[in-house]
């Protein structure tokens, strides 16, 4: 029904809808919501609320144009959604969030039963802004500039804040502990020291990539990647300052195609330079990371790069990494927070020793338990999704009788 043919109680009815109404159990999934929808629906109303409060209220409110509900501990989660869509109109596009992460019982929830999408707790911001997203936009889920892995990119809004440690421990983290096949991409070949941390090796590769990308293909990329272990690798240089490299238009992009077709995750350390290749790498990233330390420097530089423009497949805003939280002399991480006007994703605490003996015997600082492991350990949570149990890790499964139900919540 159009806006012409609509009557005045209906109209009246139309203007009171929410944008976004959720009703979420725990602050965690709350605040994942919150950061991850706050900037692409402005004025979205989040409660803590069980399905079937939820349902209670709807049917004395109008719906939402979009309903978050979390169906995390209930035994009947299909009988609470069908509860729900006989209270909810049939424009309302309906989320669901969960703590069941098998393969059938998101087929059963999105293809049988009309939901526009699932996720399963624990839930990054980069996530539900990915996924949830354009539900709440109403705009198609894009196909992304290029297909294969995911790039994240770090970047260190000034020169010695640690971003290329943060870098190569994530990296180290996503090959080593998670199996995920990973290269870690430091495409500064003058004084980049990425590989060095890893205890790996530069090649030549890079600079010939550089200059002339016509050479990229897989089996560049296989001979030029240095292998750290069977699941992760290295891409680095080691050119002379003085021996300058013209690096050709467009070179990033190709790069990255090649390195995505061959590695689930790219952790590219990608300088803060007003260079077209550097700025073409920062666009192509799925999700920046950026990296600041406790000084005015950090927070002048970082007001600096927030206001860059998103890339096409970047969701949300950069993750922002304190690195060396509680250093003498620094700020507090609350004027920090004030004088950027957003909140920082991750701390890292200040532990200079630990992560010194790390960097001179060539090993990841990760590879040991404490708070620093913790944070990267975070970090890879929110650009990597990680959670306790993969999506495909179960088979439940649901008898017959489900496809009648695919008009639930006004999906055909």
């Amino acid at each position: 029904m159009n806006a012409v043919t609509q009557t005045v109680p209906e109209a009246a009815r139309a203007s009171e809808r929410a944008p976004l109404l959720g009703f979420v159990l725990d602050a965690d999934s709350e605040r994942a919501i919150r950061d991850g929808l706050g900037e692409l629906v402005p004025g979205c109303q989040i409660r803590r609320s069980t399905i079937r409060q939820a349902v209670a209220l709807l049917r004395k409110t109008p719906s939402p144009d979009v309903l978050i509900v979390d169906i995390a501990g209930e035994d009947a989660p299909l009988a609470a959604l069908h509860d729900l869509s006989e209270v909810v109109e049939p424009s309302t596009r309906v989320l669901v969030i969960g703590d069941r992460a098998e393969m059938n019982f998101y087929r059963s929830v999105t293809r049988d039963l009309g939901v526009a999408e699932y996720l399963y707790k624990p839930l990054a911001k980069d996530m539900v802004a990915r996924m949830f997203g354009p539900v709440c936009t109403a705009r198609p889920v894009g196909g992304g500039v290029l297909q294969g892995g995911r790039i994240v990119s770090v970047t260190g809004v000034c020169g010695g804040v640690g971003a290329t440690t943060i870098a190569a421990n994530l990296a180290f983290y996503l090959g080593e502990e998670l199996k995920r096949h990973t290269v870690l991409f430091d495409p500064d070949i003058f004084t980049g020291n990425a590989a060095m941390l890893l205890g790996g090796q530069s090649g030549p590769g890079l600079r010939q990539a550089f200059e002339a990308p016509s050479r990229i293909d897989e089996l560049f990329v296989e001979r030029s990647a240095q292998p750290i272990s069977e699941r992760l690798s290295v891409l680095a240089g080691d050119e002379k300052i003085a021996d300058p490299v013209n690096a050709a238009d467009g070179v990033g992009r190709t790069l990255l195609a090649a390195l995505r077709r061959r590695y689930n995750f790219v952790v590219a350390d990608v300088p803060a330079w007003p260079l077209p290749m550097m700025r073409e790498l920062l666009m192509l990233s799925h999700q920046r990371v950026l990296v600041l330390d406790p000084t005015l420097a950090s927070l002048r530089n970082t007001l600096r790069l927030l206001a860059l423009p998103t890339g096409p497949d970047q969701a949300r805003r950069p993750l922002l990494v304190l690195n060396r939280a509680g250093q003498p002399g620094g700020l507090a991480q609350a004027q920090i927070e004030e004088a950027i006007e957003t909140r920082v994703d991750i701390v890292v605490a200040y532990q200079p020793k630990p992560i010194a003996q790390a960097a001179t015997l060539g090993m990841p600082a990760t590879a040991q338990r404490g708070g620093f492991r913790t944070s990267i350990l975070r970090l890879a949570r929110e650009v990597a999704f990680v959670n306790d149990v993969a999506l495909d890790a179960g088979a439940g499964h649901f008898g017959g009788g489900l496809a009648r139900l695919g008009r639930w919540f006004g999906r055909r």
